[in-house]
């Protein structure tokens, strides 16, 4: 009894006869993970370099368990043809490249190929109408409902090995699927092709919650997009195109479903072909400046690694004349030292800052002036050698530093004084802070309109730390690695602590921080700096369609990791008057692109607000000065707000905003 139970235990090892649902499973891991199996029969749906796809001739019942499996071996296919109904033998292995990405089941090893019948129909399955249309929001169970939670990467999908759910979780889709020959009808590409020419698509007639005026697919809060999926290499050899850009529609797509470097997959088998490209038409802004305090239009612009003779500091110029129709105030992000990237000691950017001035004023009629805070070497990350840091543009003729320039140090930390204003102008927040290590400074300015220096406002300029080292949203870990994202905490939690203490000394402050913060707008680090500061992003404030709100392109999604947050004082439509993102980059073919982020700008009005104390019939600020005489006041006495507004009018508000009276200025 007891060789026998033994011999039963080795069971699981022992090559068996199983059908390929059978060796998938209903999981992402087979049950029969390092065990040889026994004629294992299909049909062959396709032929790679390194193996073939063969699909079950006895499918079961089941929508968890994909019909379907690679069989990997450079030879297997030298003799065989797609049609070809086979028995093979084989070793059943997890395999993948990272220990970051999700295993693909297959079999190795394969022997005792042999042929049952030939020329047999082939026909794909085509998604959404053979299959179901993959789910949209959801990833992964192991998300816990949220796809860029933080904490992340919490739990493995390779340890978890959850049972699938492709009716609700994007990954458990493709999974239930993988190794089926699959059409996609009406696609459509929601990226340019990558480096190796592998273009992101969806499929006409899916069921999509986030898309965008330009084609593609934006993420937004959990919502990460998964029916989105990878067209990669063809399997004839051939190329896919090179120019295609989001929203292009596509010929119906053939191919088998895999998954390799972090993605599931659909291995063409043949390049794609598109049938409509979408007309790359970008518009400039409709936003313009009143060249007085109501109405500043302020905008940022990740530059991408500028230098004095970089190939696209000429583009840059150009979007900023003729898109971004010269800001009054511009936050760039992304300035190299002037000597790019060599790495000699060089810290100052003044020759980059110029080069790009000069192009400006070459094509314009502003020639802008330009502030910033020159780097210690090799401290702010980047490219090596590099030197990148923040910077302002700004029109002399419309605003200039209040107070004139008071330069910071590389080193010296800027501080709030009464007024509020600066020590330095500009000068880094905390520069020697550890938050920073290894990454760009925030400087922050205070700003007047020129002739009005009442009407001050503080900008500050950001570029935290990057997303590199984060996995993919397809990868092992759940919910997915955010690269960076302790240091992004640590960056929100001294930007925040800043503008609270200009805040401290003046609750009413106008302050703006813009620029290339490397983070989701609904991820901790920004949800940080809101509930620390009370400021809000201006999309929020303006209810930007959430799908609009996006400056990158990354994967399948548009995504916002360029933001602009306002103060309380400043969170009100009559006071932010317009806002948009400029997607000259993100809905571009490669050839076109500038940079790799988008610009936004914004028209804000910073004009100064006065608490007056009001009497019947008379307007009085607190020192007794008469500004205009008016009746129908109720009761003795009401606060109000004077605000100066276009025209030389002033409007008469209570505290409540309710409009009272308008009368000219006296």
């Amino acid at each position: 009894m007891q060789t026998f139970a033994y011999l039963l235990s080795l069971l699981p090892l022992a090559a068996r006869a199983v059908t390929i649902a059978e060796i998938n499973g209903d999981a992402f891991i087979s049950p029969y993970k390092s065990q040889s199996v026994t004629d294992v029969t299909g049909l062959v749906l396709a032929k790679g370099p390194y193996g073939i796809w063969i699909r079950s001739t006895d499918p079961d019942d089941s929508h968890l368990t994909s019909e379907a499996i690679y069989v990997y071996s450079s030879s297997v296919g030298s003799s065989l043809s797609v049609g070809d109904i086979i028995s093979l033998d084989g070793y059943v292995s997890e395999y993948r490249s990272s220990d970051a990405y999700l295993y693909l089941t297959e079999i190795g090893s394969p022997s005792n190929v042999q042929v049952v019948s030939s020329d047999n129909a082939v026909e794909a399955l085509v998604i959404g109408e053979d299959t179901a249309s993959p789910p949209n929001v959801e990833y992964s169970y192991l998300d816990g409902g949220d796809v860029f939670a933080v904490p992340n990467n919490e739990s493995l999908i390779s340890v978890a090995n959850p049972t699938l759910d492709p009716s609700t979780y994007g990954l458990d889709f493709w999974e239930s699927l993988c190794g089926e020959l699959v059409t996609i009808k009406d696609a459509r590409a929601i990226s340019r092709p990558n480096s190796y020419g592998d273009t992101w698509v969806f499929g006409g007639g899916w069921k999509t919650t986030s898309g965008n005026d330009h084609g593609g697919l934006t993420m937004s809060g959990s919502d990460g997009n998964p029916e989105g999926i990878l067209i990669g290499s063809p399997l004839d050899d051939s190329n896919n195109p090179d120019d295609t850009k989001m929203g292009d529609l596509l010929e119906d797509i053939t191919g088998v479903i895999t998954y390799a470097y972090g993605f599931y997959r659909i291995l063409p088998l043949t390049g794609l072909s598109i049938s409509s490209a979408k007309t790359a038409d970008y518009g400039a802004t409709s936003l313009t400046s009143s060249r007085s305090c109501s109405g500043i239009t302020v905008a940022d612009y990740n530059v991408e690694n500028l230098m004095p003779d970089s190939d696209h500091l000429p583009l840059v110029a150009d979007h900023i004349v003729n898109y971004m129709l010269t800001p009054d105030l511009v936050n760039v992000q992304e300035i190299q030292d002037n000597s790019g990237s060599t790495d000699d000691g060089a810290v100052s950017a003044n020759e980059t800052l110029g080069a790009l001035v000069d192009a400006i004023a070459s094509i314009s009629d502003v020639t802008y002036e330009f502030a910033s805070v020159d780097t210690e070497n090799d401290t702010d990350g980047g490219q090596p050698g590099g030197n990148i840091r923040v910077a302002f543009l700004y029109n002399p003729d419309v605003l200039q530093l209040a107070g004139g320039l008071r330069q910071g140090g590389a080193t010296d930390a800027n501080e709030v004084l009464a007024g509020p204003t600066l020590k330095y102008n500009p000068g880094r927040i905390d520069p020697q802070n550890a938050a920073w290590d290894d990454s760009r400074k925030p400087i922050v300015a205070e700003w007047e309109p020129v002739g009005d220096s009442a009407s001050k406002f503080f900008t500050v300029n950001v570029h935290w730390a990057s997303k590199g080292g984060s996995s993919s949203l397809h990868g092992d870990a759940r919910p997915p690695v955010n690269g960076g994202v302790e240091q992004r905490i640590e960056m929100a939690n001294v930007t925040g602590t800043f503008v609270s203490e200009i805040l401290a000394v003046d609750p009413n402050a106008a302050i703006i921080a813009s620029g290339d913060f490397n983070e989701f707008a609904f991820v901790e680090p920004m949800t940080m700096l809101e509930e620390m500061t009370g400021m809000r992003d201006v999309d929020a404030v303006l209810r930007t369609p959430v799908t609009e709100r996006y400056t990158y392109l990354y994967d399948m999604n548009t995504q916002a990791l360029d933001h602009m947050l306002v103060s309380p004082s400043l969170q009100k439509r009559r006071k932010v008057r317009g806002y948009e993102h400029l997607h000259l980059n993100s809905w571009a073919s490669d050839a076109d692109v500038v940079s790799d982020h988008d610009p936004s700008i914004a028209v804000v009005n910073v004009c100064a607000s006065f608490t007056l104390h009001c009497r019947r019939g008379a307007v009085k600020t607190e020192d007794g000065m008469t500004l205009a005489r008016f009746a129908l006041l109720s009761g003795n006495i009401v606060w109000i707000t004077v605000l100066r507004v276009a025209g030389g009018a002033k409007e008469w508000e209570d505290e409540k905003g309710v409009l009272k009276k308008k009368t000219r200025k006296e």
